[in-house]
């Protein structure tokens, strides 16, 4: 007479018909694609590769015509009248008010070459603020760096200083890629829900806003202590 299955002999049968369920599921599965693809005629195969050769042509084509505009490199402008042209042909324009004198425009220099390079659907500029000073108090910048965020030649929005930054010099261009992601002026990947400088302890998920004083008319550096 032949012993009666213990429980552990039970669970290992009920596993063991498990795996086998799956796997063939799987197979079923499998072999359900391997048949479509066999069913599939030569010429709907064809029509399968043509389509995808199309898009890859096409988006060829779209990075063409954006380097062709002046992406993927972090340029400077030489006057106003340029401004208008640039943001005129491109959709999407990120453009650095700077001033040579002030050292956090070198700091937002470093992440805009980078971040020029990796989206290149994006226009990377930068403008002195001290030689357009229509476009400045058009834009009513006031704070040195500002970043004007630009689409469809409407400026949307500004990235005033570090504040929005994590407060601090040594922001990561992870996070500034973020927050170009925030305004929708570049493809961004990333989780929206979660800024970079959060995950970073040593900045902490909390932080004061940057007093901005500003007096009519005069531009004042981000870092500047002047009343």
């Amino acid at each position: 007479k032949m012993a009666a299955d213990t429980p552990v002999d039970i669970l290992q049968k009920v596993l063991e018909n498990e795996i086998l369920q799956s796997t063939k599921v799987v197979e079923e599965h499998l072999d359900a694609e391997i048949q479509k693809l066999d069913q599939m005629d030569e010429d709907e195969l064809e029509r399968l590769k043509q389509r995808r050769l199309e898009a890859l042509k096409k988006s060829q084509q779209q990075k063409q015509e954006w380097l062709s505009k002046g992406h993927g490199e972090y340029r400077e402008i030489p006057s106003e009248r340029d401004f208008f042209q640039e943001v005129k042909e491109s959709k999407n324009v990120v453009c650095h008010f700077y001033r040579d004198t002030t050292f956090r425009c070198q700091i937002m220099d470093k992440h805009l070459t980078v971040l020029a390079k990796k989206h290149i659907e994006t226009k990377f500029l930068k403008l002195n603020a001290e030689k357009s000073p229509f476009l400045c108090e058009r834009l009513r910048i006031k704070v040195i760096p500002t970043l004007a965020l630009i689409r469809d030649g409407k400026t949307q929005d500004y990235i005033v200083g570090f504040t929005d930054l994590g407060n601090t010099d040594d922001f990561t261009t992870e996070t500034l890629e973020w927050r170009l992601g925030c305004a929708d002026v570049i493809n961004y990947s990333g989780n929206l829900m979660e800024p970079p400088f959060q995950t970073q302890k040593k900045y902490g998920t909390s932080f004061t806003k940057l007093d901005k004083k500003t007096i009519r008319g005069k531009i004042y550096d981000s870092d500047s202590d002047d009343d």
